[in-house]
């Protein structure tokens, strides 16, 4: 029985030929008539040059049902084939089967005369439903024939309409075969099915995978929502790109950089508010630079790469790009340079080896020169590799530097300031050389003759034109609202890059170097703890190699690297500046004194970076050394010589040597105080470090006075939102907790988060931290629901941006672990729990305090799960650990012999533990006082020690005076007064604190 459509006719199939650049119109046109019953076949219309153009027309009759053919300009370019050859084509044969072809046409170029048997209807800028109109009453179908859209169902998008969200490079209108490596890419995305999918296209430099992804977003892109592209060849630019995409859904974000990330990712995992993406990850050769930026859901990642990293992580399909196939080179070829016979382009592409970016570099040349192209060819077969700049495989053509330099040479002799701008463009990185920082900067920091050009739009868009024409230097526009698109940066090749780089002389290649560094420095906003300029030291990181910044000797080249460092420490990115320190300090001390004042803040900010990454011994060794350099040069009271002890004393604080680090923060306090006053800002400093330590000690009420002292003193000195006075806050906040004051440190905290998120990007580890110590405060409150809201997605946000071994990291998942071990997962806590403590226990030793504390917590864990004899030996280890550690008397120690106690009672030794009990109430009242809130947990304890004795009176007596100190500072109705009431045994929660 015949197939009928909605309206009961017999169904007709539909064969629809089409280029593949207009997949899009093919789609949708299929879409229109499946929908409405017929049946329909995609056919990608690419004949070989050796089949004639009649034939290969011809041939589509053997298709099923009538054949529509998609017209465009590159139906007819590909080939290439010239006009006369379709002329004589469509007239010998259309008209014999006239019936059997129809056409829309979408081509901006004019049909050939013959093409009007096929009775085209034209579907540019027509809208959907106009364009729908007009195809069907060509195939002599109703257009008032409707149907509905299955529920559900994916439905191409109407060419004419873009996706709601789109940031690609603009499409390279010369792009040639690769049909197969789309329809893979296709294939694997498809593939993926409601998972997504995640492929990396790797292939060697200059085989063309960046113009292969820009390509599969416009011809796929109508199948998806969102098409975002980030140039990931450097994790400070990749990030910034994948950021804005936050305000391009509506987002509620803000302007910090990591929550727009996060946010980011919250939306494309629940598809909300578009289900269907795709992003592309351009240059993405180091994989753990970006793969925090990798999302998770439903959609598409398209990743461009060198390396087999990506595959071999196991997430991320492979498709490998090779060179151009001979007939694909030829049709390029040809196509760019129409002069070319078809042998010629043949022996074109075999002299370089079919590489795609030297193919266009070439054919371009011939485009523009009337040299005979059998000499221009014999010219690149002479050449010969030089392996400079970047490394050169042996994959690569030999004669491509000859290619290049005759390029090069031509544009000298036609335009020479167009080549000294393509040289200055070669001194920046290449993903994303700022030119618009080059047109605006000072005449002064330019040479004569590219200051004239920068002052001149004209001539400047000219210039950056001709090297998109003829180099591999590829234009970035910004649309203005109210005058014409500018180019805000360009990208050029790093192949061509590292040639670039290559022809200049050492002399030229220095005095491009200083003029870039002066452009940058130009640029410097000089505030690198102002989160206003923080966009653009990250515009500026990636130059600061290419450029020699780091070797400059100018002091503006200096003083850029350590504001970039320091730009880096404040916002938390350790990493990069870790490695950024490692850079300038490789080139700075070969050239500068031991003692020089910038080589001294270098070395200090290293330390502080390889503290930062948990490299604990390293920077103790890098710190030792150089106070005892300067001890045994200057005086005591030097200042370059107290900022050496400063940081000395917080590598201490790492290690756990608390009382190395107070003595080292009290004699730089004194010694500040006496060169600038008590209330200077570095005297501050120092006497911030010094109330850190304090409560690390144990000394919590001295420390309260000294946070609440340099809080007021920064209130006054510098403006309430400023990230010094906003740090105060929060440690005043947090011992506050630490005493036991939960109703004001929560106060405290909840303006000071509110504050931070207005001001700083809530990925920095001072917006991380006040948010823990929020939820730590809320928790303390018994606002449970809340708490573990905000503490998963500190912990999420830590692991995301630091890594799952950060310090920072580990000090959150280490609080999150109890949390959830009293009100959520037992399984999961006792997994994380053991991970923190084993990580601990790696990064800080056996004998650290952290490492005894969190191990402590997994007895906790066991003692939930009933393993009472582990329970109790985890208890006692922990307990002599932390003695061992910071002495009986801490709290962190006291807490560990109310465990221990705890952990005896449930083993059956009710002896071992009264006794304990007896002797740790006693410390806690002199250590912390008889009202803190682990003082009256030690007397719950021993209450339910002298009950499980049977000494009734002693327990009701200490028990009741509890429950009324309990109630008179935390409130009858606090969770802990309730918990003591209801006669639960307390227990002891090991939290790491912040350095």
């Amino acid at each position: 029985m015949a197939q009928r459509t909605s309206d009961g006719q017999e169904a007709d199939h539909f064969t629809i030929s089409h280029a593949g650049y207009n997949r899009p119109w093919a789609t949708w046109i299929a879409h229109q008539l499946e929908r409405l019953g017929h049946q329909t076949s995609l056919l990608r219309w690419d004949p070989p040059l050796s089949v004639p153009l009649t034939d290969a027309l011809r041939d589509l009759l053997a298709a099923p049902g009538r054949v529509l053919l998609v017209l465009d300009d590159w139906y007819f370019s590909l080939g290439p084939r010239t006009d006369t050859e379709w002329t004589q084509a469509l007239g010998e044969v259309v008209p014999a089967d006239a019936e059997r072809f129809a056409a829309v046409s979408v081509a901006t170029r004019a049909l050939p005369p013959t093409a009007a048997a096929l009775r085209p209807v034209d579907l540019r800028d027509l809208d959907e439903h106009e364009a729908r109109r007009r195809i069907l009453r060509r195939l002599g179908i109703d257009p008032a024939t409707q149907a509905d859209e299955p529920a559900g169902a994916a439905v191409p998008r109407f060419p004419n309409d873009p996706p709601a969200v789109w940031n690609v490079p603009r499409r390279n209108v010369r792009f040639t075969g690769r049909d197969a490596v789309l329809e893979e890419i296709h294939r694997r995305f498809e593939e993926g099915g409601r998972q997504g999918a995640r492929v990396a296209l790797r292939g060697i430099s200059g085989v063309g995978k960046s113009q292969i992804a820009i390509e599969y977003a416009h011809r796929f892109g109508n199948d998806y929502d969102i098409v975002w592209w980030a140039n990931a060849g450097y994790r400070a630019t990749a990030r910034e790109q994948f950021a804005d995409l936050a305000p391009r859904l509506d987002l509620p974000a803000g302007q910090e950089l990591g929550e727009r990330i996060r946010a980011v990712h919250e939306a494309l995992r629940t598809g909300r508010p578009y289900r269907r993406w795709l992003i592309v990850l351009d240059s993405a050769d180091d994989l753990t630079q970006i793969e925090d930026l990798v999302p998770e859901g439903n959609g598409h990642v398209l990743v461009t790469t060198l390396t087999q990293d990506w595959a071999a992580a196991g997430s991320v399909t492979e498709v490998e790009v090779a060179p151009f196939r001979r007939e694909e080179s030829v049709a390029y070829a040809r196509r760019r340079a129409q002069r070319l016979t078809e042998p010629e382009a043949d022996q074109l592409a075999e002299a370089v080896q079919d590489l795609p970016l030297l193919l266009n570099q070439t054919a371009a040349w011939l485009a523009a020169n009337p040299m005979p192209a059998k000499d221009y060819i014999e010219l690149i077969r002479r050449g010969e590799a030089n392996q400079i700049g970047i490394r050169i495989s042996s994959d690569y053509p030999m004669g491509f530097q000859t290619t290049w330099s005759i390029t090069l040479n031509t544009l000298q002799d036609k335009h020479p300031e167009t080549v000294e701008l393509l040289h200055l463009l070669g001194l920046f990185s290449p993903e994303a050389i700022p030119v618009r920082l080059i047109e605006s900067a000072r005449p002064d920091s330019l040479p004569e003759h590219l200051a004239a050009l920068a002052a001149d739009p004209i001539r400047w868009h000219t210039a950056l034109r001709r090297l998109s024409e003829s180099t591999a230097v590829r234009m970035d526009y910004v649309e203005a609202h109210e005058s014409e698109p500018f180019v805000d940066q360009v990208a050029m090749h790093r192949l061509y890059h590292g040639f670039l780089l290559s022809t200049l002389s050492e002399d030229r290649r220095e005095t491009l170097a200083a003029v870039a560094a002066r452009v940058l420095a130009d640029a410097d906003p000089r505030n690198p703890t102002d989160t206003r300029s923080w966009a653009r030291y990250a515009e500026l990181l990636p130059h600061l190699e290419t450029a020699g910044v780091l070797s400059g000797t100018e002091p503006g080249s200096r003083e850029l690297v350590l504001n970039c460092v320091e730009y880096l420490r404040v916002r938390g990115e350790s990493r990069t500046g870790l490695r950024l320190c490692e850079q300038a300090v490789a080139r700075w001390r070969p050239r500068l004194a031991p003692d020089d004042p910038d080589l001294l803040v270098l070395v200090h900010q290293h330390a502080n970076m390889l503290r930062r990454a948990g490299r604990y011994q390293e920077a103790q060794a890098m710190g030792r050394a150089v106070v005892e350099q300067l001890s045994a040069e200057r005086r005591p009271d030097d200042p370059d010589l107290l900022r050496a002890k400063n940081g000395l004393g917080g590598t201490l604080v790492a290690l756990g040597a608390y009382q190395e680090a107070h003595d080292i923060f009290a004699d730089s306090v004194r010694a500040w105080s006496e060169i600038l006053g008590p209330e200077s800002m570095r005297t501050m400093q120092d006497r911030s470090n010094l109330a850190n330590v304090l409560a690390l000690l144990g000394r919590y009420e001295e420390s309260l006075a000294a946070h609440r002292d340099i809080l007021l003193v920064r209130e006054r000195a510098l403006r309430p939102r400023h990230h010094r006075t906003l740090l105060s806050a929060q440690r005043y906040a947090w011992t506050l907790r630490l005493l036991g004051r939960y109703t004001e440190a929560t106060s405290r905290q909840e303006l000071n988060v509110r504050v931070l998120r207005q001001v700083m990007d809530r990925y920095t580890p001072q917006s991380l931290f006040a948010e823990h110590n929020l939820a730590l405060c809320l928790r303390r409150g018994g606002d449970i629901a809340q708490a573990h809201t905000l503490m998963a997605g500190v912990v999420d946000r830590c692991v995301q941006r630091q890594g799952p071994r950060h310090p920072d990291t580990l000090l959150v998942q280490a609080d999150y672990a109890t949390f959830i071990r009293q009100h959520g997962d037992l399984d999961r806590a006792r997994e994380l729990a053991t991970t923190v403590a084993e990580r601990y226990r790696e990064l800080t030793g056996p004998g650290h305090p952290f490492t005894v504390g969190t191990e402590g917590n997994v007895g906790l864990v066991l003692r939930a799960y009933g393993e009472r004899d582990e329970a109790l030996a985890a208890a006692e280890r922990a307990l002599h650990g932390m003695t061992e550690a910071v002495g009986a008397a801490h709290p962190w120690t006291l807490g560990c012999a109310l465990n221990a106690s705890g952990a005896r009672s449930l083993a059956g030794d009710e002896e071992g533990a009264l006794r304990l009990s007896r002797e740790t109430v006693t410390l806690a009242k002199t250590s912390l006082g008889e009202t803190h809130p682990l003082t009256l947990s030690c007397r719950a304890a021993l209450a339910d020690d002298l009950r499980a004795l049977r000494r009734t009176q002693e327990a009701s007596k200490v028990e009741t005076e509890t429950l009324q100190q309990l109630a008179e500072t935390l409130g009858p109705q606090h969770p802990h007064t309730q918990s003591v009431r209801r006669r639960k045994r307390p227990y002891w929660d090991f939290e790491p604190q912040p350095g």
